[in-house]
C-alpha cells in the first residue's frame, strides 16, 4: 500500500509525495490537538473510534517536522527500509 502526502516538511514525506513511514494514524482533528506527540500508529489499536463528517476533520498524527531530530523515537514509527 502507498500512502500519498504532500507535506513536504514531514520527515516521512519522500518524493512523489509518498509517505514513507512504516506505519500511520489518522484521527479526528479533535482528538489530534488534544493528544500529545506519543498517541500514534503504536497505540492505534487502542484508541477509541473518532468518527467524523467529512475529511476536513481528520489529521495524520504521524506527522513529525524534520528539523525536530529530538522528536524521532518518541512514537516508535521509523521510516521504512530502503527510503
Amino acid at each position: 500500500m502507498t500512502i500519498m502526502c504532500s507535506v513536504n516538511n514531514c520527515h516521512y514525506w519522500s518524493q512523489g509525495n509518498v509517505c514513507v513511514a512504516n506505519k500511520i494514524l489518522v484521527t479526528s482533528d479533535a482528538v489530534g490537538a488534544n493528544a500529545d506527540d506519543t498517541f500514534d500508529a503504536p497505540k492505534a489499536s487502542t484508541a477509541a473510534p473518532t468518527p467524523v463528517n467529512s475529511c476536513m476533520e481528520t489529521c495524520c498524527k504521524t506527522f513529525a517536522e524534520k528539523s525536530r531530530s529530538d522528536h524521532f523515537g518518541v512514537d516508535g514509527v521509523m521510516k521504512k527500509p530502503n527510503q
